[in-house]
């Protein structure tokens, strides 16, 4: 069992953070292509926030950097996933096996929904779908799909595990979510960094374009879901990079 980590990690992941949200916050400016898709997840953002208990299991940013080492392992199960769907084995999932995928899987979803998924998830523009992508990808449908047409004895994606992890995730841009509008802004982020190092003021160089991502001074879950798996680091065999290593 790999080590969790340490009071020594959490605390240089912590003063890390602030290089960590501006590359979060600035990898992309280009216009949103996908405002249909980002709205509608906005709105199931939103219909979660609400019928949510108002319990959360995050209380700042460090506990949920202390959940990186569970997210990495657990959504590294989902290689098996990937591997099962890329039936040609070149490294990437094209349209056709999304669909025979999204099939089997049994989603309910529109084709223009699912088209709309697969490009912009493919972020590179290479007509495939790779592992990190495809991470996103599912995250995104778990959300999308209607819990009304799932059985009661059947789990949306077929796995509880990975399901939990989805509603962790879930439940962590929540909480950074401040005014619950299913979208993070900068006030939003800074919020959160103040209230995991209170004692510290939030950093300057934080601009209010180094955190917009494409113009529109939003982040939005789709967006996020990729900054955070670059984050955890789910498709490397190391622990969770931290300043001067």
């Amino acid at each position: 069992m790999k080590p969790s980590l340490g009071k020594s990690d959490l605390c240089s992941a912590l003063k890390s953070l602030p290089n960590k949200l501006e590359g979060m916050l600035c990898c992309c400016n280009s216009p949103n292509k996908y405002m249909r898709l980002d709205s509608k997840l906005e709105r199931k953002i939103i219909e979660v926030k609400k019928s949510a208990s108002g319990h959360s299991n995050f209380r700042s940013v460090n506990s949920i950097i202390l959940r990186f080492p569970q997210f990495k392992e657990q959504l590294k199960e989902i290689r098996g996933v990937f591997e099962q769907y890329d039936e040609d084995s070149n490294g990437i999932i094209d349209h056709e096996e999304l669909n025979k995928c999204l099939k089997k899987l049994q989603v309910q979803l529109t084709q223009k929904e699912i088209d709309d998924l697969f490009f912009s998830c493919d972020m590179d523009g290479s007509a495939g779908i790779q592992f990190n992508e495809f991470i996103v990808l599912l995250c995104l449908v778990y959300i999308l799909v209607d819990t009304s047409t799932t059985s009661h004895s059947t789990s949306k994606m077929g796995s509880p595990q990975l399901e939990a992890t989805f509603d962790a995730i879930i439940e962590a841009f929540l909480f950074l979510d401040k005014n619950g509008d299913g979208k993070l802004n900068k006030k939003d982020m800074m919020k959160a960094l103040n209230e995991a190092s209170p004692r510290e003021k939030s950093p300057a160089h934080i601009t209010r374009k180094e955190m917009d991502w494409d113009r529109n001074g939003k982040v939005s879950f789709r967006e996020f879901l990729f900054a955070l798996i670059d984050w955890v680091g789910v498709d490397t065999d190391d622990e969770i990079p931290v300043e001067g290593h």
